[in-house]
């Protein structure tokens, strides 16, 4: 009878080396797969949700509303507030860096002059656990707004030199208790451009720019 020969301990040593090395390899494989698709699916969601935040962004912008009492677009270094157009009323909506996120605020739709003044002293004044206020876009750090005027771009915090006076105020907002304004205030802008600078780890590569051509009221 033939003597049949199995393996020794040395080639299944060897066997279970090379089994071992090549699931390792394939393990890593594996792994920087899935990392690789989680970067991808994490810039695809920041990507969609900057895009969603530009798109609220120009549509406040070319909603806007002039009262005739309050300033449609006001910029004091920190926050933006302006008036827009609602179905309901006026509301007031402010746009603000703080926390490093981008955040908006919306009031409730005014109808009285009082009530617009109200929410537009509040949107300067607005508190972290306001229930209104949403964090639009995270990693931001700081942020600039110029407009256009006079075929020049400027820093939003000056008027440009242009002032509209203010409209007179209906009776029915007089019956409301509110006290008629007396200045003037600066002239809508043509056009604002937004500067936003991220923070590092933001995901984003450097800062971006936009650029809102306003609507002319009618």
């Amino acid at each position: 009878m033939r003597h049949q020969r199995g393996f020794t301990l040395i080639e299944v040593l060897v066997a279970l080396v090379v089994m071992s090395t090549m699931a390792m390899m394939a393990w890593r494989g594996l792994d920087a797969l899935i990392k690789s698709r989680e970067i991808a699916q994490t810039n695809l969601d920041q990507s969609a949700r900057l895009q969603t935040v530009l798109a609220q962004w120009e549509q406040d912008l070319r909603s806007i509303q002039d009262s005739g009492s309050v300033e449609a677009l006001n910029f004091d270094g920190a926050s933006l507030r302006l008036t827009r157009q609602h179905p309901q009323g006026i509301q007031v909506v402010a746009w603000v860096v703080r926390g490093g996120a981008l955040n908006r605020w919306e009031s409730k739709p005014a109808k009285t002059l009082g009530a617009l003044e109200d929410s537009f002293k509040r949107g300067a004044q607005l508190l972290a656990q306001d229930a209104g206020q949403l964090r639009a876009l995270e990693g931001v750090t700081g942020w600039q707004l110029y407009c256009y005027r006079g075929n020049s771009w400027s820093n939003c915090l000056s008027s440009g030199g242009e002032e509209t006076p203010l409209q007179p105020v209906p009776p029915a907002s007089a019956a409301s208790g509110a006290a008629a304004p007396d200045k003037q205030r600066p002239s809508l802008p043509t056009g604002i451009r937004m500067l936003i600078q991220f923070g590092p780890g933001s995901g984003f590569g450097g800062p971006l720019t936009r650029q809102v051509e306003l609507r002319p009221q009618s």
